[in-house]
């Protein structure tokens, strides 16, 4: 465990407090975020909600008898990312984190992926607070959400606050989201803050957020993040930050600086800016983030700090051969907790089969043909991420098309046949001149490789290493104009050769895993006419 000695003074005004001059307290934060529906363990056997609550149970259980309190805190984003949960609402994983035993969470952008009744419907099943405190309803004024929760820990008095991205009303569903206002976080923070103080009186401050971290405050049209927030405020104001959404270990090399090199069982330190530590655990409940603490007359201190996998592999070399070995010690899974979930597991496996969708003719996946030429089915899902991220136009690898889909009823299976990666819809707002040259690359991979790419929305001429005629949206481009485009996550991290765009100042991961995005737009949009998806020359090479 990273051992630190950072000492942090809380700032909460101390008002007939119930804890003991010169007496140390013990306080272990545990955390998670984006869950993104991974309620069961993957094929490789790796993290999932049973083992992840044989481990927080093991934590609970060391602090606990050593005179220590533990809150358990969620930076959001339960819902969307698997279908066996995505078909039942996100039931397992709400009712998962029942068991294992969540305080609180923030609301996270992909709760609102939904109508809103099935997000009242989730915060019924819920045994924890939901919070958000930017939240509003525009016809009453009035949150949506609570905006803070008081915990009692051993007579000190913890209030954690929930803010959510404004990020939400730019790539959520406006026919979900129309009728709510996502107010600047830090604004409602500080107001929130101020109430306590005045009111509640509270010895410590956490934030669970769902904003994002973003190192140095700079990520162009993100919205806020967390070091936004915490340089926001008044110094040491928030005592700590519990975040999500960037979907990143936060562990830092030095001020302002993440390390991109973090790999699970590696120390970790968190952030910490204008005297608030910054933490995230990742993704998928991949970690279990901790933090120990030590209060005592009024000042926090950051014993240690650690982000323990849950039964992560590595690939290593056993007799010639590549295999997966836990990176540390196995965790065993609850039997408890297998039992509840292997149910909804099993359910979500059937339901695979049941019709999304309807199509008149083949759409076009095979290796041989999708990586060698424009087809229906590469522009139809460039087609569904453009429309997902209301982007100008699309670019997609053929190696991410895996399959095809024949005529006839489409199932959820079929689609997962035809994407079974889970990369990321992600998009990016360049100018004009910065697509020319990005096209320039993408535009002119060979073919027969996976790199070859697929298009939606954008036209122009291909000959040799060149590209010209570059038209997007009918209409020429313009060299001063902003365009957005959407690419995979594994592309835009670089993947296939393409330009890495994940560091741009205007590249957004909107958190939308690519099958279930094209499981969405061939329901919403059927019977499928596959001809109107047919290329037409839009893509021309020489």
């Amino acid at each position: 465990m990273a051992l630190l000695s950072s000492t942090v003074a809380s700032t909460a005004v101390f008002a007939e407090t119930e804890w003991q001059a010169d007496k140390t307290y013990n306080i272990t934060i545990l955390h998670t975020n984006d869950n993104h529906g991974r309620f069961w363990h993957n094929r490789n056997g790796e993290y999932g909600m049973a083992a992840r609550k044989t481990l927080i149970d093991q934590i609970r259980q060391e602090v606990q008898a050593q005179g220590g309190s533990v809150l358990l805190l969620s930076g959001g984003d339960i819902n969307t990312g698997v279908p066996e949960s995505d078909l039942q609402d996100a039931e397992p994983d709400f009712k998962g984190m029942n068991r294992i035993g969540y305080d609180a969470m923030a609301l996270g952008n992909h709760e609102f992926d939904n109508p809103l009744e099935t997000l009242f419907k989730q915060r019924d099943w819920a045994n924890f607070a939901m919070l958000s405190a930017n939240i509003y309803d525009k016809q009453t004024g009035k949150r949506l959400f609570s905006p803070y929760k008081i915990f009692n820990k051993q007579g000190l008095k913890i209030a954690v606050i929930g803010l959510t991205t404004e990020d939400t009303q730019k790539i959520g569903n406006p026919e979900y989201i129309s009728g709510l206002d996502f107010r600047d976080p830090k604004a409602e923070a500080k107001k929130v803050i101020a109430e306590l103080k005045a009111n509640e009186k509270p010895d410590l401050i956490i934030a669970a957020t769902h904003m994002g971290h973003y190192e140095n405050d700079k990520r162009g049209v993100n919205a806020p993040g967390d070091v936004a927030l915490a340089r926001y405020l008044d110094e040491g104001e928030l005592d700590m930050i519990v975040g999500g959404h960037s979907q990143e270990p936060v562990c830092m090399e030095a001020p302002n600086l993440t390390n991109k090199n973090f790999a699970p069982g590696d120390v970790c330190k968190p952030d910490n800016q204008n005297g608030t530590w910054i933490v995230q655990a990742y993704e998928w409940g991949k970690f279990v983030g901790r933090a120990d603490y030590e209060f005592k007359n009024g000042e926090l201190n950051l014993v240690s700090y650690d982000l323990i996998p849950v039964n992560l592999k590595k690939k290593v070399m056993v007799d010639g051969k590549k295999q997966r070995v836990f990176i540390e010690d196995e965790i065993a899974k609850d039997p408890e907790m297998v039992k509840f979930l292997k149910p909804y597991q099993e359910k979500g496996q059937e339901e695979l089969n049941i019709k999304v969708s309807e199509i008149d003719q083949k759409l076009e996946g095979d290796r041989d043909v999708v990586r060698f030429k424009q087809t229906n089915l590469g522009r139809l899902i460039a087609t569904s991420h453009m429309e997902r991220a209301k982007a100008d136009f699309a670019v997609m690898n053929s190696g991410g098309v895996r399959d095809s889909i024949i005529a006839g009823d489409v199932t959820y299976k079929d689609i997962l046949k035809v994407q079974p990666f889970g990369n990321i819809v992600t998009y990016v707002d360049m100018t004009g001149a910065e697509v020319k040259e990005y096209l320039q690359v993408v535009a002119t991979k060979p073919v027969d490789s996976g790199a070859y790419a697929q298009f939606a929305g954008v036209s122009m001429t291909v000959e040799g290493d060149k590209v010209s005629d570059i038209e997007i949206g009918g209409k020429s481009l313009i060299e001063e104009e902003t365009y957005r485009f959407t690419v995979p996550s594994f592309n835009a991290a670089g993947g296939d050769g393409y330009p890495k765009v994940a560091d741009h100042k205007g590249y957004v991961n909107t958190g939308f895993v690519d099958a279930e995005v094209l499981k969405e737009y061939l329901s919403t949009h059927s019977p499928i006419k596959v001809e109107e998806f047919e290329p037409k020359g839009e893509v021309t090479y020489k």
